[in-house]
């Protein structure tokens, strides 16, 4: 009997994912353990292994479709085996639309529409919107028309109309010039999205900024014979500093506080289609050095989507970093259930009193974003103030 490969939950937080690219085509023979598929998921490009041994004898979900976790995406058997036809095309694949280009107004589906290889779904879309399914490219088994083909095809392509379509005006390279362009949530960005509306609008925010002088912290970086960046002293002394505040270093739950004793700072880094937060974990006993070749590798996965779940989970405090932007202060979103996150900016000559003294300094500005319900105030403010003596005198960081 043929075992069934379902789209699997390759991720904690994940709900569906895009199928990048088959590694296996049909007909190919397969082992336990090898690499089917290459899918996308809400953090990284991960890949979907065989749980069977046998032969790839049927593919169900073309590239680039989206498929909820759970749908069975093919099937692995010995060669010859068949399964069930209804299987072929799984409803809930879904393609990417199109751009929106203008079209005219539908004509009746042609009477011959019928005698097209096509799903009993995909015939049924194509008569409720006047779609020709001759003219539509089929892209499942042996040419088979589906539902996702229905969903990507323009209009212009797969419509007959009688009604001339209206001019489309050009570029001047002469290209398609159109009122605007549909593109689809990358699974990153649909989590993004998700976050985000679980965490600025019911976590109560409140925010924190000093500034700090980085003079000492410059000098001490330079002096230094292995290479790190002023983020990695960021985060060592972040991690010190949250030794010394437990209460900053805790995650909100539905009804107690999680304060954690380990230190995993997450670190977010800008990819492509949007954000992602890989961790260092127990940064607090790590060297300068350690830190920084950590960082540098889990930075480098991250933008090649490469990055394992237990490389971006369980972070107890977070930082975001945009001072290489030239952005002098911002305020980050807390990353629940994180109760906290650090807004970093750019490290910047300013004229300050010194000693009595108007002398020109290295300054830095952050801004602490505080779930009202784990830290108050005064609590956020004597982090910040541990903070700010450590990177402003880092022998500090040595007691």
């Amino acid at each position: 009997m043929a075992t069934k490969v379902h789209m699997e939950a390759l991720s904690p937080t994940m709900e569906e994912g895009r199928l990048v690219k088959w590694t296996k085509r049909e007909g190919d023979a397969v082992k336990t353990g090898e690499t089917l598929a290459e899918v996308e998921t809400d953090k990284a490009v991960m890949e979907l292994v065989a749980r069977a041994d046998g032969q790839l004898i049927k593919v169900l979900v073309p590239e680039g479709s989206t498929v909820p976790v759970g749908n069975v995406v093919a099937y692995i058997g010995q060669p010859g085996e068949s399964v069930a036809e209804e299987s072929a095309a799984p409803p809930a694949a879904k393609s990417a639309p199109s751009a929106v280009r203008g079209a005219p107004e539908p004509a009746p589906a042609p009477a011959d529409a019928t005698r097209v290889k096509a799903s009993p779904l995909a015939k049924r879309m194509a008569k409720d919107a006047g779609v020709d399914l001759q003219l539509v490219q089929g892209s499942g088994p042996g040419g088979r028309v589906v539902k996702s083909d229905l969903e990507g095809a323009t209009t212009g392509q797969a419509r007959k109309t009688t009604v001339p379509a209206p001019a489309v005006p050009l570029t001047a390279h002469g290209a398609p010039l159109t009122p605007f362009e549909d593109v689809p949530l990358t699974q990153i960005r649909k989590t993004i999205a998700k976050r985000l509306a679980t965490s600025l609008g019911p976590i109560p925010h409140f925010f924190l900024t000093t500034e700090v002088d980085m003079e000492r912290a410059a000098e001490a970086r330079e002096a230094l014979e292995v290479k790190v960046s002023f983020n990695d002293i960021l985060i060592k002394a972040i991690a010190l500093a949250l030794t010394k505040h437990r209460a900053c270093n805790a995650w909100f739950q539905d009804d107690y506080i999680r304060y954690w004793n380990a230190v995993h700072i997450g670190m977010a880094v800008a990819v492509e289609d949007g954000l992602i937060t890989p961790v260092i974990k127990d940064a607090d006993r790590k060297t300068l050095g350690e830190i920084g070749a950590e960082a540098r590798e889990l930075a480098q996965k991250a933008r090649n989507r490469r990055l394992k779940p237990e490389e971006y989970t369980g972070s107890t405090f977070s930082v975001s970093n945009l001072g290489m932007l030239d952005i002098d202060q911002f305020t980050a979103v807390i990353n629940p259930p994180e109760a906290a996150i650090l807004a970093v900016g750019t490290i910047a000559p300013q004229p300050v009193v010194h000693e009595g003294q108007v002398v020109v300094r290295r300054r830095l500005r952050l801004t602490m974003s505080c779930d009202h319900r784990v830290i108050d105030g005064a609590t956020g403010a004597e982090f910040l103030k541990t903070l700010k003596q450590m990177l402003e005198n880092p022998l500090a960081m040595l007691l």
